[in-house]
C-alpha cells in the first residue's frame, strides 16, 4: 500500500466523514484517491421485550420479544474523490416470540439479507483550516434475501433511496489550533416497493446528525481518536409484511468512539431510545449496538 503524503493528509484530516452514515458503508467518504477501495466488517444488534402502544409502555404478559443481529460486509470503490460506488450485504440472525392465538410461539431465522448498492456523489470545498462537502447519494436495495417462512429475512421488494448530506471538519478556533471539530447532517428517504406474498414495508424517512471532536491524534504517525455524539430520527409508514419492522417514529441517540491507525479504522456505537411512538401495538426497537473494523487501500 502506497502511503504517500497526499493520502496521509486525506486520511488524517478527513477520516471522520467516512464514519458517519448510518445507511451507507462506513467507508462512504474514504478512500479519496482515484482507484482507491475499502472493505469493512461490522456487527450490529438491537431488540427488546418492551411492548408499546403509541408512546406508552404496556404490560407484556406473553413475554413477546424481538432481537435482530446483523453482520455487514461492506465495500467501496472510488472512481475519483467526488464519485464512488458502495455495497453492503448483511448476514442476519433474528429471533422473536410472537403472539399465536391465546399464547405465544418462538420463531427464528438466519441467512443473507438484501444487498444495498449506492452511488455517493460529493462536492468538496477546502480551506486552510477546514474542509466541507455536500453529498447526493442515490441507492437501491436488491431482494437477495429469502422471503420464505413466517419470519422472512426480506419482503422480496426492490427499494430505492435518496440521501442529501452536509459535513464539516476543521479547526475553527485560532487560539486552539489543536482542537478539531466535526459535524454531519444527513436526510434520506427509502421508497419501498411491493414484495412477495403481498408484503410491503412502509416508506421510511430519516435524519442523522453527528457532532464530535478529535482530542488525541498524532499526524506524523497517522493515528487518532474521535469522540462523537449521534442522533438518529426515523419515521416508517404503515407496513404489510411478515418482517415486522417498527411502524411509527423514533429517535435514538448515543456516543460513538472511533480510533484509526493509518488506513485501518475501528468504530463502536451505542444508541438508546429517546422517543418512540408506534402505530398500534409494537415492540420497542430497544438499544442499538454496533462495532466495526475497516481498511482502505
Amino acid at each position: 500500500m502506497d502511503m504517500n503524503p497526499a493520502r496521509i493528509r486525506w486520511l488524517s484530516f478527513l477520516l471522520m466523514a467516512s464514519l458517519a452514515h448510518a445507511h451507507q458503508p462506513v467507508m462512504d467518504m474514504a478512500p479519496r484517491w482515484s482507484g482507491g477501495y475499502g472493505i469493512q466488517i461490522r456487527h450490529e444488534s438491537y431488540g427488546s421485550d418492551k411492548l408499546l402502544s403509541g408512546r406508552d409502555s404496556i404490560v407484556n404478559p406473553l413475554g413477546l420479544e424481538r432481537h435482530i443481529r446483523k453482520t455487514w460486509l461492506e465495500a467501496v470503490y472510488t472512481m475519483d474523490k467526488s464519485m464512488r460506488i458502495t455495497a453492503k450485504l448483511p448476514y442476519l440472525n433474528q429471533s422473536r416470540r410472537e403472539q399465536s392465538g391465546m399464547g405465544s410461539i418462538f420463531e427464528s431465522n438466519e441467512g443473507w439479507g438484501d444487498l444495498i448498492l449506492g452511488l455517493p456523489l460529493k462536492r468538496y470545498t477546502n480551506a486552510p483550516r477546514a474542509t466541507w462537502n455536500y453529498g447526493f447519494t442515490p441507492s437501491m436495495r436488491l431482494p437477495t434475501g429469502s422471503s420464505a417462512g413466517n419470519f422472512p429475512l426480506s419482503d422480496g421488494s426492490l427499494d430505492l433511496a435518496l440521501s442529501l448530506s452536509y459535513s464539516y471538519e476543521g479547526y475553527p478556533f485560532k487560539d486552539h489550533p489543536d482542537r478539531l471539530f466535526y459535524q454531519l447532517y444527513d436526510v434520506f428517504v427509502w421508497i419501498n416497493g411491493d414484495g412477495d406474498r403481498g408484503m410491503r414495508e412502509g416508506n421510511e424517512v430519516g435524519l442523522d446528525v453527528n457532532w464530535g471532536f478529535k482530542p488525541w491524534f498524532d499526524d506524523e504517525n497517522v493515528t487518532g481518536t474521535y469522540l462523537m455524539w449521534d442522533i438518529s430520527a426515523r419515521y416508517a409508514g404503515t407496513s404489510k409484511t411478515l418482517t415486522a419492522p417498527l411502524s411509527g417514529s423514533r429517535v435514538h441517540s448515543g456516543p460513538v468512539f472511533v480510533r484509526y491507525w493509518g488506513t485501518t479504522m475501528f468504530r463502536a456505537d451505542w444508541k438508546f431510545p429517546v422517543w418512540e411512538k408506534t402505530d398500534g401495538f409494537a415492540l420497542s426497537r430497544g438499544n442499538e449496538f454496533s462495532i466495526g473494523l475497516g481498511m482502505a487501500f
